[in-house]
């Protein structure tokens, strides 16, 4: 199975290789060091070489299974190589479509990865909580809700569990002293839990993981606030501390990341614009640019 892995991943190379090959230029000629090798087929003007099927094969295959593997590749090649050929010979104006398209290719390319090289060396990645308030306040518009979003005390427990009185009443407090008694009960017996008093969860999220169905979403969440059920094994206690509906301005703590994200962004386009007009300047400067007509 290797074997045949290596050589349909030869074969997948040697196509793309020769279809740049042909979409580009016709091979009418050797090269100065193709001439220094051993050609083992010609097909019109393309060589396959000795040296190209050096590592075809693998260390210790027997004899038999080495020719036919060799043979199988060779008589592969020749097919696609005709079939190139053929494709090059018919391509006309299409062929001067593909070499473009494959000069372009390359062209953005290599501007792309010196424009990563500049990001990661010169991008300030560091933003600010002023920063972050500013873009919010500026832009609030564009923070509309997709979905109802919640903050929330979450446990789920098996059913024996212990302690399931205490548990009940330090799900619905807002005394610290019994959310960490909370935590530290979760941390030994909940099956799952979420308490965090400054974290939005998106509302279905959390629908996955408690046994309810409801008919109105926006309806159940302004009237349900301790919610108590239990299925065959496990009891579920959700207190909804707050909400926001969708289609409301959604809340800056539940943006923040997005709006680092947002700004990290914008910087990399002025980094990126800015080295296009210092290359622009320079260029003037040192008149390497001459318009002729």
């Amino acid at each position: 199975m290797n074997c045949l892995r290596n050589i349909n991943s030869l074969l997948f190379c040697r196509q793309f290789c020769f279809l740049l090959v042909f979409s580009v230029a016709a091979c009418d000629s050797k090269t100065q060091e193709d001439k220094n090798r051993i050609p083992l087929v010609r097909v019109g003007s393309v060589f396959l070489y000795k040296d190209e099927l050096q590592d075809l094969v693998p260390d210790g295959t027997p004899a038999a299974d080495s020719a036919e593997m060799t043979k199988r590749y060779i008589d592969n090649w020749i097919k696609e190589t005709l079939i190139l050929i053929k494709a090059q010979e018919n391509l006309g104006d299409i062929q001067k479509d593909i070499k473009k398209k494959l000069d372009d290719y390359k062209k953005s390319l290599i501007t792309y990865a010196y424009e990563e090289e500049l990001i990661s060396q010169k991008l300030d990645t560091t933003v600010s909580p002023q920063e972050i308030d500013q873009y919010y306040n500026e832009h609030q518009p564009d923070f509309e809700l997709k979905d109802n979003i919640v903050k929330v005390t979450y446990v789920r427990v098996k059913k024996n569990a212990p302690k399931l009185d205490k548990v009940k009443q330090w799900y619905k407090s807002e005394n610290e002293k019994d959310i960490t008694q909370l935590k530290s009960y979760c941390l030994q017996f909940a099956e799952n839990y979420f308490i965090d008093n400054n974290s939005w969860l998106l509302f279905d999220d959390l629908l996955k993981e408690i046994p309810i169905k409801m008919y109105d979403k926006e309806l159940f969440l302004q009237n349900n606030r301790y919610i108590e059920l239990q299925d065959s094994v496990n009891n579920y206690l959700v207190n909804i501390k707050g909400f926001k509906i969708k289609n409301s301005i959604s809340p800056l703590s539940f943006e923040k990341e997005n709006i680092r994200s947002i700004i990290i962004n914008k910087r990399k386009l002025q980094l990126i614009e800015k080295m296009k007009e210092d290359v622009y300047n320079e260029a003037i400067e040192k008149k390497k640019i001459e318009i002729l007509n």
